[in-house]
């Protein structure tokens, strides 16, 4: 039952009977909570201040850090080594590879589709003797620390679709991200930060649009979604004050407008006046607890020097991924960040090499800090796009301007912490790296395997709404991928 169904049930005197019992507004919807969650409490291990009230199984993970790089990063040139690939160089991608494969637009008009080896070197790292390319050196150090997981695939073929599909579990626009899911089931222990923190910094590349519904509650109340730290002025819009108006003032002002919205829920059943309450007063604790966030006066130069030269730029990937470090120390369960600049459909050799400047070594810092200070055993942290790119060139094929199209069939993710396995590849693609021979992985199915870790049984966690229990991982019957948890 969602709700506006749930508050339907209510009379205005019943209402009036709960508040006068002493549970009030914010009581009503502790209590409303189980109801409209459809999850139970049986067979939890580990309390959780959220709505599940318990995991459905004991964690190996309290938190989750997506390194999302929007735009579609190229597999290919970056993880997915294929030697014979070098062979078939400039010749045409034969049609049983291609096997009648949905591509957009963008290339269904050419006559031509040549093959495009990677234009970098690639080198083993690690126990495992994992491939990397140089584009990437510094994850490359962290081989013994991941999972690359080369076997990734989804239906959609274009950027915002695909985005949707990786963020929410659907296509459709206006269901949940995965960050308002687990604010909204798991809670969060810090009542001074946001239990989903989205930042997000742009290369060098062609920045495809994000919406803030990626970070959305859909039908879930509004208190659950995500919340933008912006690289200039207030970390968060309307921190500050207004002129004229004192912390105490401030106060005032919201216990008042609380009286007013308590009022009105009595009256009216309204449930997401609730999320309003909570979200004034989540704005007034984040004045203190913002600024000291992102202060970053007390991080030793060492600690700067690790995430690379832009550590101290607001609004770079490598100063985002320190907060993010940052925001893990105090207990935020769910941290965004959206690199944008992906797209690379001409000039790849030169666009890539500058994206992967922006990232690898930020990326690879935030792996070795959180072991370094214990916290990436019970942290997962997540690096990939919505889909990868494609084997063939798009455009003419030279050394320096050639392009790769949108590829769903297969693009690579790497996953660090929280229960995963490390030091391991998992999925084997073919030659071209077009398509999955070996253990494939749904987007939804790494949603349902994150969840996993995190206690969360992804069947079980459900909210009802017109009538049917959504869930995060869809409804086509995602599997837990348990060969790459530990």
């Amino acid at each position: 039952m969602n709700p506006l169904e749930l508050h339907q049930t209510f009379t205005r005197r019943q209402m009036l009977r709960l508040g006068a019992m002493g549970m009030g507004a914010m009581g009503f919807a502790n209590l409303a909570a189980p109801l409209i969650g459809a999850v139970g409490k049986s067979g939890g291990t580990v309390p959780l201040p959220g709505t599940l009230g318990r995991t459905h199984f004991k964690p190996t993970a309290k938190r989750v850090i997506y390194l999302f790089m929007s735009g579609g990063p190229s597999h290919i040139d970056m993880f997915d080594y294929h030697p014979k690939l070098r062979e078939y160089h400039g010749q045409e991608l034969p049609d049983s590879i291609r096997n009648g494969q949905r591509i957009t637009g963008m290339t269904s008009g050419q006559s031509s589709f040549p093959c495009v080896a990677p234009m970098f070197e690639f080198t083993k790292h690690g126990q495992n003797g994992t491939w990397f390319s140089e584009l990437v050196p510094h994850t490359a150090s962290i081989a013994d620390d991941i999972c690359l997981i080369k076997s990734m695939h989804t239906e959609a073929i274009n950027h915002d679709p695909a985005i949707t599909a990786i963020n929410t579990g659907s296509q459709q626009p206006g269901k949940p991200a995965m960050g308002a899911w687990l604010d909204w089931g798991m809670g969060s222990l810090n009542q001074n930060l946001p239990g989903y923190v989205v930042m997000i910094s742009r290369g060098n590349g062609n920045p495809q649009a994000l919406y803030d519904r990626l970070w959305g509650s859909g039908f879930l109340p509004s208190r659950h979604q995500g919340i933008k730290f912006r690289s200039a002025g207030d970390p968060v819009l309307y921190l500050s004050n207004p002129n004229g108006i004192s912390q105490s003032m401030r106060r005032d002002m919201l216990d008042g407008i609380a009286e007013i919205n308590k009022h009105k829920k009595l009256q009216s059943g309204d449930l997401e006046i609730d999320a309003r309450i909570a979200q004034y007063e989540m704005a007034y604790r984040m004045q203190t607890s913002v600024p000291e966030l992102v202060d970053l006066k007390e991080e030793p130069d060492h600690v700067l020097d690790m995430y690379g030269p832009d550590a101290r730029k607001k609004g770079t990937f490598a100063h985002n991924c320190l907060i993010a470090r940052r925001l893990a120390e105090r207990n935020v369960p769910f941290v965004q960040l959206f690199h944008r600049g992906w797209d690379q459909h001409g000039s790849l050799p030169k666009a890539i090499r500058n994206q992967c400047k922006d990232v690898d070594q930020p990326a690879a810092a935030l792996v070795k800090d959180l072991k370094q200070r214990g916290l990436l055993d019970d942290t997962i942290v997540i690096f990939g796009g919505e889909f990868g790119r494609t084997v063939y060139s798009q455009g003419k094929l030279t050394k320096d301007s050639h392009g790769r199209d949108h590829h769903g069939r297969c693009f690579s993710t790497w996953v660090a912490g929280g229960g995963f396995k490390s030091g391991m590849e998992y999925g084997r693609t073919d030659d071209y790296s077009y398509n999955i021979l070996e253990n494939p992985v749904h987007v939804n199915d790494l949603n349902a395997t994150i969840l996993r870790a995190l206690g969360i049984d992804h069947e079980r966690f459900t909210y009802r709404y017109l009538g049917l229990d959504q869930r995060l991982t869809g409804v086509e019957h995602p599997k837990v991928i348990k060969d790459i948890l530990a």
